[in-house]
């Protein structure tokens, strides 16, 4: 008798155990059972630029904060450049001193310079007309034979001389009135312009010291802090477009459903009180197949790969911000 009811506690102690689990079953199907609608989940995105300048410097003055709108053409920041201030004053002074050289190069020789010249011109002329009258003295007297061949060697020198003398006295008046060589007035102009050109260059420089918004948009990161280093091309800013926004998907090719480049598709905002926006798909592509590859778990089932989708909206939309979560019912 003891045995039997024994026996019969085990056999009720089974169903029960039995009974237990088909009720967790039953349970956890219908709990994991959504027959709720199925979503696949985006973000909205935008167009960022990076302000960034072309020469070194410190952080002096941050003129916009995160968050803030900023419009194309507002100064956001300004950078200290001691090295580009130097270089625009040395430029500066290499224009000052070609300017005089063109200058010198221009006027000619000074009025004092040329009277100095003349002067010497008109001295050599009376020393010529001196021993050109000795010479023709001599001159006859040599042809008599009164006076010996050198003496008439030495007075004809002396005679020649003076001639060359003042011709090359002429020259130098010449040269004096004449002013600088017409080479050298072009070597002076050359040397101007390319005075110019650099004082053009560092002066572009100096307009780099003042970084502008390339768009309209929000500042969406800053990177430095006011005195930091920044080098040349260093990313100080990013400014986000919100006038060119757009939504991407990563889908499974399982779940694209003939989703192609130009159909229209309706989603939903959360963030915007779940507003439903029609959008453009203007961009497929797959994803790379190292991070998006699911591999076969059964027989007769394939690998399938995901695809990033972008949709444009049809419209503006007011009150998307990058970030925000949009979604596609399947």
């Amino acid at each position: 008798m003891k045995s039997k009811n024994s026996s019969y506690n085990l056999l009720l102690g089974l169903l029960a155990l039995v009974v237990i689990i088909l009720v967790i079953l039953v349970v956890g199907y219908i709990v994991s059972k959504d027959n709720g609608p199925k979503y696949i989940q985006g973000e909205a995105e935008a167009t960022e630029y990076r302000v960034s300048g072309k020469v070194p410097g410190r952080i002096e003055e941050f003129r916009a904060v995160e968050g803030s709108y900023v419009h194309k053409g507002d100064t956001l920041v300004v950078i200290d450049s001691p090295e580009i201030r130097s270089k625009i004053a040395e430029a500066n002074a290499a224009k000052a001193a070609a300017n005089a050289q063109r200058k010198k190069a221009m006027n000619g020789a000074r009025s004092e310079q040329i009277t100095g010249a003349y002067e010497l011109w008109q001295q050599a002329i009376v020393q010529e007309d001196v021993l050109r009258k000795s010479f023709e003295r001599v001159q006859k007297l040599y042809d008599q034979q009164v006076i010996s061949a050198q003496k008439y060697d030495e007075t004809k020198a002396k005679y020649d001389a003076a001639c060359a003398q003042t011709k090359a006295a002429k020259s130098q008046y010449d040269m004096a009135v004449a002013g600088a060589r017409s080479e050298d007035k072009e070597a002076a102009v050359a040397l101007v312009d390319r005075a110019n050109a650099a004082v053009e260059l560092v002066n572009s420089y100096l307009e780099e010291l003042y970084l502008t918004a390339p768009a309209d948009g929000i500042i969406s990161d800053i990177f430095p802090k006011v005195g930091e280093l920044v080098g040349t091309g260093s990313p100080i800013m990013t400014v986000q477009d919100l006038a060119d926004m757009w939504f991407t998907f990563n889908i499974r090719e399982d779940q694209l459903h003939s989703l192609g480049i130009g159909d229209t598709v309706t989603l939903e905002i959360p963030a915007l009180d779940h507003r439903s926006v029609e959008a453009t798909v203007y961009y497929l592509k797959a994803r790379e197949s190292y991070a998006t590859w699911k591999a076969t778990k059964e027989i007769g089932e394939y690998d399938t790969k995901t695809f990033e989708v972008r949709a444009r909206p049809n419209e503006p939309v007011e009150g998307l911000l990058p970030g925000m979560s949009v979604l596609i019912k399947k």
